[in-house]
This record gives structure tokens, sequence and C-alpha cells, in this order.
């Protein structure tokens, strides 16, 4: 167990430094609420209206945000109680939730299974997931795609112990993939629309029939329990956003092309993939979270069995 929760904190080495900031300009603050973010979703799209911060003034807080490059890195900020708020894929909050982390589910995304894929190289030999055995898969240890990889291996009938897997971060993961080191790669939009478009990279599978992968939206056990009406102001805000993404795709590819780096078409084509609607939790969805989990816990990834009801405030409540 500690070997387990040391690894899962040393993964998250760099949200420290980025935290820094936050605590800092947190300190001191009566009311605040902290939120963590990833350059692509509907938290940046919030962030850059700026309108929370309008209806949270009323109440008598602020908001600060905090950047982050993947879920692992946003929650542990979570469990260290420098951000109070944010959204990761489903794998992430398994490992936190096993790890202690003070974690509360107050939302999702519907599911979008399109947005996550194994992929390899244009004129690759493999043609099917059963020749991933024995083979280099590169992927985010800890992110959705790791959920993907061990559920289309399973229906392919290849263990995940058959094949060898690569942990690297998505930047590293794509150097690997176009240079030849590993055989395939797992992962998902926009990163997986990028490779796509520069590299011809085939799809082996994406979560079609296989996984949800939904998005949750967090918020630290101390600051729901402090100020819940706080967390609702947050996510009636997160869904006039998604109402307007989802009606106008090519203005949201627009504004997100830049801070991602990435073009305008290959962003749109990340964000057909993706899925709209910010719903409170449900006892299907807690369901399906936990199966999650205990394939998790079976294989060996996280140390000990966990209830995801523990830590998801369902709708109503």
């Amino acid at each position: 167990m500690r070997r387990f929760i040391q690894r899962w904190i040393a993964s998250a080495v760099l949200s420290i430094s980025m935290v820094a900031a936050t605590v800092g300009a947190s300190y001191g603050q009566e009311k605040v609420v902290r939120i963590g973010f990833q350059k692509y979703g509907k938290l940046v799209l919030l962030k850059s209206k700026g309108t929370l911060e309008e209806k949270l003034k009323s109440a008598g807080y602020k908001v600060v945000w905090t950047e982050f490059p993947s879920g692992p890195p946003l929650l542990e900020a979570l469990n260290v109680g420098a951000i109070d708020f944010g959204n990761t894929g489903e794998a992430p909050p398994i490992f936190a939730q096993a790890a202690g982390a003070p974690i509360q589910y107050v939302a999702y995304e519907p599911p979008a299974p399109k947005g996550e894929a194994i992929l390899v190289p244009k004129d690759s030999k493999l043609n099917s997931v059963a020749d991933l055995k024995g083979k280099k898969v590169a992927l985010n240890k800890g992110s959705n795609v790791h959920y993907l990889l061990v559920k289309t291996l399973e229906k392919a009938g290849v263990k995940y112990s058959e094949i060898e897997p690569v942990f690297l971060a998505p930047a590293d993961a794509r150097a690997a993939f176009e240079r030849g080191a590993v055989d395939a790669w797992v992962i998902w939009d926009p990163f997986q629309a990028a490779a796509e478009a520069a590299t011809g990279a085939r799809t082996f599978a994406d979560g079609t029939g296989i996984v949800a992968n939904y998005q949750f939206y967090f918020s630290s056990k101390k600051f729901l329990e402090s100020d819940p009406r706080i967390v609702d102001v947050v996510l009636a805000q997160l869904s006039e956003v998604d109402d307007w993404a989802k009606g106008d795709i090519h203005a949201v590819a627009e504004q997100l092309a830049p801070a991602i780096g990435l073009s305008v078409p290959v962003v749109e084509v990340a964000l057909k993939r993706q899925s709209y609607g910010i719903k409170p939790i449900t006892e299907s969805v807690v369901a399906d979270q936990q199966q999650v989990a205990d394939t998790f816990f079976a294989l060996g990834l996280i140390p000990k069995q966990i209830k995801i009801s523990d830590v998801a405030r369902r709708s109503g409540s």
C-alpha cells in the first residue's frame, strides 16, 4: 500500500510546482474556489468566458484557476488541498480513491467512446488487436485509456500480462510512436485526432461497444460539505457553456485551437467525438464506474477494493 501511494504521488510531482502559485494566491482569501483544469474540455471554455467569476462575485467568492497536464496530478492537487474542484476521465479517480484522496463525484458527461482509441502506424504489419500479444503498447498510466486497453485486449482474447505496457505521457508517447519505439499507442482526443491527421495512424479499436469513456467532475469532500451551493453554481455555469459548445462546434474549435496548439480542423474532429450534457451522478453511472475499479483491482493496479458509492453525490443528495 505504501509503495502504491508513493508511486501515485510521484506521478503527480509536476502538480506541486503548478499549484504552488495557486496556494499562494488563495492564502489569506476568506472565500475562494480553486479550480483545476486541463487544456481541453468544458472547464477551459468556462474559464475563457469569465461568467463564473461574475456569478460567484455576488456570493463573495473569488475564482482561482490552475492548469494541469492530465488527470492524475489534478486529483493529487485536490488530495493535498491545493484545489477544490476539477474534472478528469473515469480512471484517475479510481487510483485517487484507492490512495485515500478525499474526492467526491458531483457530475458527469455522457459516454464518448469514440474519443479514445488504440492506434498503430499507418504502415504497421499488425492487423488486429490480437496481434498486440507480445508487443509494446504506449499509454498514460492511470488514465481512461488504461481501462480501454484492458477491456479491448480482453475482448480479443489477449491477457493484459501478455503485452508490454510502456507508460508515457502523451507528448513522449507520440514521439515514441513516430520513431517506431512502440508498436501501438492508446490515446484520447485531441491527441488522438492530431496523431491521425499528422501521421495517418490507423485505429485498431476505439471504445465503441467496449467502454463508456465518461468524463467526471469532482469536488473535494471538505469544500462540498462547507458550501455545496457553490459547487452547484459551478455546475450550472458549466451546463450553460456546454449548451453553447454543442450548438457551435466550429466556434469552439476556433477558440480552443490556439491554446492547445492544434489546427481548427483537428480540434473540430475531436469535438465531434466528444459528448455533451453536464448531468448529476446516477446509480447506473456509479455501477459502471465500480466495474472499472473492480477491473483495476483484479489486475493488481490498485492495492485494495474500493466502493464508488462511498464518494458519489447522487441526484438530489
